[in-house]
């Protein structure tokens, strides 16, 4: 087995994306994050890898600093060679199915400094929920709020991540028509994204509900009004993650009919001394 790297999109074989493409579930953020990348997004200084055995691709994973390495279901046996191959290039940390990224974790020589557990849950049947207002679209207009409310949700979730500058990627998926806000009384008080479908699948993230509007209900009902407007884009797949310390998210998506998948995480690494 053998892994090969490019920092090109349009040189990443198409031999690796089917193989992403082939498990939409597993591979579901690497798979979302290869298609943002070729619509311009987080380019800079990107790495894209993937690995042979027999002549045929067995795995990929998608680096995009400052975040994780994003990785595919790869075979565990191929981790230690994958962070040998990365061991001189910075990496603030290491994301995907659980086994795969504690593997990584402990053979990468990096020092962590945290970590997130986390489930991947896919839709049954989607069921109703019981919050005031109505959803809408999020607009051109909405743009630089909307990337305020994302730099807060990312100083909750992945503090680590949270200084980046969030407009150019709001104003991508607000295009995209990607970004479902809820209001209520005509005041915007939750959003949640879902991705564009990729071989049937959407994923819902990110779910925000300012403090001052928790309690409520907001945050199901947007969820909700997400899941429906990926439904309506001719998603049949719908995943989300949690964060397994949060038992309100996990409670929440569970009533509207997400069931578990499998376990995930995120590890952050130490910066070099």
């Amino acid at each position: 087995m053998s892994w090969t790297f490019t920092s090109r999109p349009e040189e990443f074989p198409e031999a690796a994306e089917a193989w992403l493409r082939a498990d939409p579930t597993r591979n579901t953020v690497p798979l979302t994050v290869l298609n943002r990348l070729r619509h311009g997004l987080w380019a800079e200084d990107a790495t894209l890898g993937w690995l042979t055995a027999g002549g045929e691709v067995r795995g990929a994973v998608v680096h995009t600093p400052p975040y994780p390495v994003l990785l595919g279901d790869i075979p565990l046996g191929s981790v230690a060679a994958l962070a040998e191959a990365l061991r001189g290039r910075p990496i603030s940390g290491v994301s995907g199915p659980k086994e795969q990224a504690e593997a990584f974790a402990a053979t990468g020589g990096r020092a962590e400094s945290g970590r997130v557990a986390q489930r991947l849950y896919r839709l049954g049947d989607l069921r109703p929920h019981s919050s005031t207002g109505a959803p809408r679209p999020a607009d051109e207009a909405d743009a630089g709020w909307v990337a305020s409310w994302m730099r807060d949700f990312m100083a909750e979730a992945e503090p680590e991540n949270a200084g980046g500058d969030f407009l150019p990627q709001m104003r991508h998926r607000i295009a995209q028509g990607e970004m479902v806000l809820w209001a209520d009384a005509g005041r915007p008080v939750a959003m949640a994204g879902f991705s564009r479908p990729i071989s049937g699948m959407s994923r819902i993230g990110p779910v925000y509900t300012p403090s001052g509007s928790r309690g409520r209900g907001y945050g199901s009902a947007v969820t909700h009004a997400a899941t429906r407007a990926a439904q309506e884009a001719g998603a049949g797949l719908l995943l989300l993650f949690t964060d397994l310390a949060n038992p309100t998210s996990n409670s929440i998506y569970q009533n509207l009919g997400y069931r578990p998948v499998s376990d995930y995480a995120s590890i952050a690494f130490a910066p070099p001394a």
